[in-house]
């Protein structure tokens, strides 16, 4: 498959919907043509390689940003892809994004206990990681009432500021809202402009990145580059956010993006969350 990359823990509660969120899909068939520099992926190869995980914890070069990723199923499945892409360029990165789960989100049941596990981990990791960068992916588990999600969007912001790192809040990419989502859906639809007014309440210590100028807003375009699930991303839609996301932090951090042609083949293709959800 040709793709021109160029273009714009739960509790009991999430048990069932864990399941769900690693559901079967397969990638949509894309392929655009806008530019010179599209890319053969390979689609749902081998085993990740050790030599492409090596030093994306941060055990690996003293130097170089250092960016921690916060979000939900979604942003797990893009995390190969952004870590293969900062690591090209230099920088190190680890991940804690959490099927089923990465909110920061938290209010009235049963909110907190979807937050729990996101507040009980993130010390944790800022400490042994030591992250410039906190990059928190707004989840689809954003929950609750615009004062709700303000006040949680505040908090992160507090705690990346007390460790020394900048918050940076990026929106999700559209995805479907099935029957599960449904009840959320205005509370979904908030958490963007909550997490906007945070950043432009605090411009020193938050950005805000609205990822709508890569994917649009319609989970069914082709240009969204969802799997057949409407949600999560295979390896073309999670190489091409690697690309965007990459380029901004460039823009705004010391950070100086690799060329796709570094990265946008390794063996994180073949990771086994693709393979989870039948990407082809």
């Amino acid at each position: 498959m040709h793709i021109d990359i160029s273009t714009p823990r739960t509790a009991s509660f999430f048990s069932s919907r864990l399941s769900s969120c690693r559901r079967p899909a397969r990638t949509v068939a894309v392929v655009l043509t806008a530019g010179a520099a599209a890319l053969a992926l390979t689609a749902c190869g081998g085993p990740a390689g050790k030599g492409d995980q090596a030093g994306t914890d941060g055990a690996g070069a003293d130097k170089g940003l250092k960016l921690l990723w916060v979000g939900d199923s979604i942003a797990e499945s893009e995390a190969p892809a952004l870590g293969a892409a900062l690591k090209a360029g230099g920088a190190q990165f680890k991940s804690m994004a959490a099927a089923g789960g990465g909110t920061v989100v938290s209010g009235k049941p049963p909110l907190d206990e979807l937050s729990k596990s996101t507040w009980d981990e993130l010390p944790g990791n800022i400490r042994s990681f030591k992250p410039d960068v906190i990059a928190y992916q707004i989840t689809t588990y954003d929950w609750g009432t615009p004062e709700e999600q303000k006040k949680s969007y505040e908090r992160l912001a507090d705690l990346a500021a007390r460790e020394g790192a900048q918050l940076v809040i990026v929106t999700a990419p559209p995805f479907k809202i099935d029957e599960f989502y449904k009840p959320n859906e205005g509370a979904i639809k908030t958490a963007p402009k909550s997490a906007r007014e945070v950043a432009e309440k605090h411009p020193g210590k938050v950005r805000f990145l609205d990822a709508a100028a890569l994917w649009g807003t319609d989970a069914t375009a082709d240009k969204a580059l969802r799997s057949q699930d409407g949600i999560h991303s295979c390896q073309q839609g999670a190489a091409a956010f690697a690309k965007w996301f990459g380029g901004k932090l460039g823009e705004q951090f010391p950070f100086t993006p690799a060329a796709p042609q570094e990265w946008a083949k390794g063996s994180w293709t073949g990771d086994k969350k693709y393979a989870e959800l039948k990407c082809s």
